[in-house]
This record gives structure tokens, sequence and C-alpha cells, in this order.
């Protein structure tokens, strides 16, 4: 499996040739830690830091299922095997949970807020990812309770304002229509969401709008095509985002990637 391989590619990233402080300095001992949430988060990552201590031939143990919401102070994995492998896991496994855990708990943030202003709408992700993180960056997302969105430039759609520098909006939509695959638009004033409408595309992004464009251009858009998704995008933040939500199906953020705060997590190892 891919993820797997990733994993397996950044604990060689931090081992190099070996981990030369264990080595110099530990006897052959087992040994068993115990990782812990140092303040409230959704955990996500388990998998992937399960996965680390499995490769140096480790045993780890969930505490708690992905996605679910924890106190400070709660016990959220355990591992046992040689002390040498606990500790050469130790920052990858942690790395890789205190950025995941911190993607799903802003991402759980955000639905919260978007959910009580409209229960229909869905927080999304963007390709604002860390490259070589995208998958586990897109797997948080969906563990907070957002959705990922498009995985690349393979698998949708998405005509943006650059794009039509280059070709006029109807000849794009019209273009794109026959590949078959999901298509959205990026339009920037009201009387380019009606006119995306007319085509009838799956989903049309409203980009940088105040809360009142984004409004107008929401129902000029349903108007037209009652089954065109709209996307809101560009500034939403946890001061704002409420405001738009009663005009979006969708709304992504970037930061939930671009800018991620990392959850604080901790390990503690002891003797077996």
């Amino acid at each position: 499996m891919t993820w797997k391989n990733d994993v397996r590619r950044f604990l060689q990233e931090d081992m190099g040739w070996g981990d030369v402080t264990t080595r110099a300095i530990l006897p052959p001992k087992k040994a068993k830690a115990v990782i812990a949430a140092k303040s409230a988060c959704v955990v996500a990552g388990l998998r992937e830091a399960a996965e680390t201590f499995r490769i140096l031939g480790a045993h780890p143990r969930a505490l708690v299922k992905e996605g679910t919401s924890v106190a400070a102070g709660t016990k959220i994995l355990d591992v046992r095997g040689e002390a040498w492998a606990l500790l050469a896991a130790e920052r990858t496994a942690l790395n890789l949970l205190m950025r995941m855990s911190g993607i799903a708990t802003a991402t759980a943030e955000l639905v919260a807020l978007v959910k009580a202003a409209n229960p229909k709408a869905t927080v999304a992700a963007t390709r604002k990812t860390a490259p070589g993180l995208r998958e586990f960056d897109k797997r948080a997302v969906e563990l907070g309770g957002g959705w990922p969105h498009r995985k690349g430039l393979f698998d949708a759609i998405l005509i943006k304002d650059n794009h039509l520098t280059v070709v006029d909006l109807m000849t794009a939509l019209q273009r794109a229509k026959r590949t078959g695959l999901r298509v959205e638009v990026e339009v920037e004033t009201l009387a380019q969401a009606r006119e995306a409408a007319a085509a009838k595309p799956e989903m049309i992004l409203l980009d940088n709008m105040t809360p009142a464009s984004a409004a107008k251009a929401f129902a000029a858009v349903k108007r037209v095509s009652p089954a065109t998704l709209v996307e809101i995008s560009g500034g939403l933040t946890h001061r704002n985002i409420a405001r738009f939500a009663k005009a979006a199906d969708v709304l992504s953020v970037g930061a939930l990637t671009h800018s991620v705060k990392a959850a604080d997590l901790s390990m503690e190892l002891t003797p077996d």
C-alpha cells in the first residue's frame, strides 16, 4: 500500500544509517511506551503511527478510535518492544499523529460552526497540502468530519481564473463536460455565476466573495441549475465561516492543511 511505503520512507529519513544515540548507550532491553494527548484534540494518524512502530518490530495497540474527540491526558496508543525500536520510531510516529490530529481537530471545529448555521453544508479540504503528505492530510480532514475534495489534478476538473485567461468560460465548460469527469468552475462575479450555471456543471466555486455577494450568486445558480453544488472559498476562518454557510453546499478551507497547528502529544517510555 502506498501509505505504508510512505511511512517507511519517513522513518528512513529520520533514522538514516541508524539511531546513533540508542546504539551507543542502550543495552538490549524490553520497554513499553504510552502516547497521550497533552491537550484536547480529535485523534487522527493512529494507523500511521502504529505502522511506524511495527516496521521496527514493536507491538502497538490503539486505545481510542480515530476520529474520536479526547480530553487532555487521554492515552491514545501504547506500544511494547525493544527500547531502541520505541525510541527510534518515536519522533516519526509523533510527527504524523500531531499533524494529522491537528488537521482533524481544526476540521471538526469548522464543521461544528458550519453545521450550526447550515446542517446541509460540508467543509472541504483543498490541494494546499504539504508535498508528500497529501494522502495523510486529506485522510485527517475526513476523520475530522470534512470532505477531502479532489485528490489532485487527475480525478476531477476545476476550471480556474488562470484557465479562463486562455479560453472563454462557455467553451471551457463545453470541453470539460465531454470528459465525463466531475466539472467545477471558479467564478468571481454574479454575472459569471449566472453564465456558468447555464451550462449546469456539477459544481460552481464562488471565489473571494463577500457573504452578501455569495448569497446572491448562490440564489442565482440554484434558480438556473438546482442540482449544481455551490462551493465557497477564499479567506474562510472561524470568525466568518458561519456567515457564508447558508449560501453554500461546500466551504473549502486551505488553512486546514497549509497552516495547521499540530496537536500537542507526547510519548513516555518505561522499562517493561
